[in-house]
């Protein structure tokens, strides 16, 4: 067998068709190589036993224990048997059940005093723990007598069990036993590793890396053998990612350097405020890359209200000096209209270019989104085709065949994580050359984050805010243990009201027909199991009835959501901007870019059901004025789980960067990586993006060397095979649209 075939011949060859099935199914493996990378979760020590008195409740457990008791009852008049075995670790015990047909096999198996593994879904019956039907493997089935079972327990006894990610239809000990199948194979690994790079960093072979993962005889074996593995994700994938900005920098792009005397420096001047150092700063980086004939690639993180629109306009107006227009593509209407209102405001005459009126050295500022009359458009469209607008601010209209523009120069993308690749990638065809790109998020993303699912972007971070942004004192309303705590919560909305400000309660649900709808088909699919789950989240149409009869009756209250007809959601947030409403009921359609420095409490009803990065964006939408701001978190949750805890630490700080490592830590990587980096998603194994920091940055080092050296890799065939197994077709353009 050739070097690399052994690694991707299909496991039904190997397995048979019904394992090989499940394996592709259930857990995504489908050829001899993806097994060998589907790596143990954990290792049992056959001698030393799980405790039994700390497993989870719902969750799928292997447990290695020793048979106390076993009987059979009879019930339904004796038409019914069911065998009851206890089974006990020294510390605790568990109860095993099977029914019907099932009771034969395991009643003559599971004698008092036989050890075994035994794997099933924990649940409670009676209040005791108990495996249902749990399946099995005896640890001592070949020795029947005394002396033989604890010569066979002994042997096992110095063994590491590796225990595999395994699903309901697939135990961890058949996947050992179908690793054991194809373990042959890791001899054939093709080592991606530059050798100078490994012994340079004292790293164990791969072949051997593999063995020692999969059927390690200590457990520093498992150490060595992570300490390869991880290196071999981090490393692979940030070379990917360096020869990514190495092809960018050999783009060809316009270079649009500053013209003195231009709309920037008129803009400049007109400033009431001065811009923070940070400003300064990361303005220097966007202007350094957008005065090189490559493609400038930048990441701008910021916390919400630090200015980052300010920072992007003055890259736009600079872009329109060079003769150059800019795009700014916004996720929803709201957000787009949003941004041209203030944009429009900041540049003043300076945005009625060509107009009556309008500045000399201005331009025009155009707004473009799907909603808008044929005029309207039509107009729009012919002003980015001619050139005279020189900014544009839209949402996917922007994006769609129709659109033409004059000279595209520069794409500024709002939120990042609400746009696929595609649609940032089609943007970016719409110049003659391909145009600058700047994304902005105001979600902060730790450094590892950064360099893992925005590896192919430089990043800039903006960590001060402007003068003038006011503290916001957060607080946790434990609604279920203190109602009256709630009722002082719309007190001090009152007060606020009282005071000339305003308010918003967000909520995680709208509560209309559409909804209730989608939420019953959901619930006629809903399983038994399913009855204990708690209350629908509160819903924006009902809170706001109950507050406008109740607590905060008489007060002008308004309710903003995404299912309105665009015009309704504009006159509301025009409204609640002009002072008209006091208080605004809303989905998290806020929690993105609607700035009206007048509000300053929020009060966030089942806080428990969002993320922390979501309370803290909502959170940045008091506080933006003068006048201190003030964020209520709601919850029902338990004082003593997770969602207590985590809305805690939500209170606790105001560190967007602080609380992004926490959200981290809780979800883990899965969900940060998001859908558009599926293809990264799926590639990490081993390498925890939270916990592996040194790595991730060590590996993105000598990744920008190698590929400095030599971009297309002709003197490290491995390496190339390894990029070409981890790009395939989905994550190749994963990273081309990057």
């Amino acid at each position: 067998m050739d070097r690399v075939s052994a690694f991707d011949e299909p496991l039904k060859k190997l397995l048979g068709g019904a394992t090989a099935k499940v394996m592709a199914e259930h857990l995504d493996l489908h050829t001899v190589g993806d097994l060998l990378h589907h790596y143990p979760r954990r290792y049992e020590e056959r001698g030393r036993q799980t405790a039994l008195a700390d497993l989870p409740l719902d969750e799928h457990v292997t447990v290695v224990a020793q048979v106390a008791d076993a009987r059979v009852l009879m019930f339904n008049n004796g038409r019914g048997k069911r065998l009851e075995v206890t089974l006990t670790d020294g510390h605790g015990r568990l109860q095993l059940v099977f029914f019907g047909h099932g009771v034969h096999k395991p009643h003559k198996e599971l004698l008092p005093g036989r050890r075994a593994m035994f794997a099933g879904k924990v649940s409670v019956f009676n209040r005791k723990m108990q495996l249902a039907h749990p399946t099995y493997q005896l640890l001592d089935a070949e020795s029947v007598d005394e002396a033989g079972a604890t010569e066979a327990v002994d042997a096992f006894a110095g063994r590491l069990l590796p225990i595999y990610p395994a699903c309901k239809q697939l135990d961890s000990w058949r996947i050992a036993k179908a690793v054991d199948t194809v373990l042959p194979s890791a001899q054939e690994a093709v080592d991606p590793l530059p050798p100078s790079l490994r012994e340079g960093r004292g790293f164990t072979a791969l072949p051997e890396a593999l063995l020692k993962v999969h059927r390690p005889q200590t457990k520093a074996d498992i150490a060595e053998a992570r300490d390869r593995l991880k290196w071999d994700e981090a490393f692979v994938l940030q070379v990917a990612l360096a020869r990514r900005r190495y092809a960018d920098t050999q783009l060809p792009a316009v270079a649009r350097g500053p013209r003195p005397g231009g709309l920037l420096d008129a803009f400049d001047a007109e400033l009431p405020f001065t811009l923070t150092d940070g400003q300064l700063k990361v303005s220097k980086e966007i202007f350094d890359d957008l005065a090189t004939e490559h493609p400038m690639h930048r990441l701008l993180q910021g916390e919400v209200g630090s200015g980052k629109t300010m920072v992007a306009l003055r890259a736009m107006l600079r872009v329109v000096d060079a003769g150059g227009q800019a795009a700014m593509l916004a996720p929803t209407e709201v957000l787009a209209q949003q941004h041209h209102r203030s944009i429009t405001e900041m540049m003043g005459e300076l945005a009625e270019g060509g107009m009556l009126g309008g500045s000399e050295q201005g331009t025009k500022v155009v707004l473009l989104t799907g909603s808008m009359g044929v005029a309207a458009r039509r107009k729009a469209l012919l002003d980015l085709v001619t050139g005279e607008a020189g900014i544009v601010i839209g949402t996917h209209a922007l994006i769609e065949d129709k659109v033409r523009f004059h000279d595209l120069g520069l794409v500024v993308v709002d939120e990042q994580h609400r746009f696929g690749v595609e649609q940032r990638d089609a943007l970016r065809s719409k110049g003659k050359q391909p145009p600058h790109l700047l994304v902005m998020t105001a979600t902060p993303i730790p450094r590892t984050v950064a360099m893992t699912v925005f590896g192919d972007l430089e990043t800039s971070v903006l960590d001060q805010l402007p003068a003038g942004r006011s503290p916001i004192a957060s607080h946790v309303v434990p609604a279920k243990d203190k109602p009256h705590f709630l009722s002082r919560a719309w007190e001090r909305v009152r007060e606020e009201v009282e005071n000339g400000h305003q308010a918003y309660v967000v909520c995680p649900r709208i509560g209309d027909d559409a909804e209730d709808e989608a939420a019953g088909k959901k619930a006629k699919k809903k399983t038994p199991e399913d009855d204990g789950e708690k209350r629908p989240p509160l819903a924006v149409l009902e809170i706001a009835e109950q507050l406008a009869k109740g607590p905060l009756a008489g007060l002008r209250i308004e309710v903003l959501h995404g299912r309105m007809n665009p015009d309704d959601k504009d006159d509301v947030m025009r409204r609640f901007a002009a002072g008209d409403v006091d208080v605004l009921v809303a989905t998290t359609v806020i929690e993105v870019g609607v700035n009206v420095p007048n509000a300053t409490a929020m009060v966030i009803m089942d806080a428990d059901r969002f993320g922390v990065s979501q309370l803290h964006q909502l959170r940045g939408r008091v506080g933006r004025g003068s006048a201190p701001g003030l964020c209520l978190l709601v919850s029902e949750a338990h004082e003593a789980g997770p969602a207590r805890a985590r809305l805690s630490a939500v209170a606790a700080t105001l560190d967007g960067f602080e609380l992004s490592r926490i959200d981290l830590e809780q979800r883990r990587e899965g969900d940060v990586l998001g859908q558009a980096q599926s293809g990264v998603r799926s590639s990490l194994r081993m390498l925890t993006v939270i916990d592996d920091e040194e790595v991730i940055a060590a590996a993105r080092e000598e990744a920008v060397a190698i590929v400095a050296a030599d971009p297309e890799l002709t003197r490290l065939p491995e390496l190339r095979t390894a990029l070409d197994a981890l790009l395939d077709k989905e994550r190749e353009q994963y990273l081309d649209k990057g």
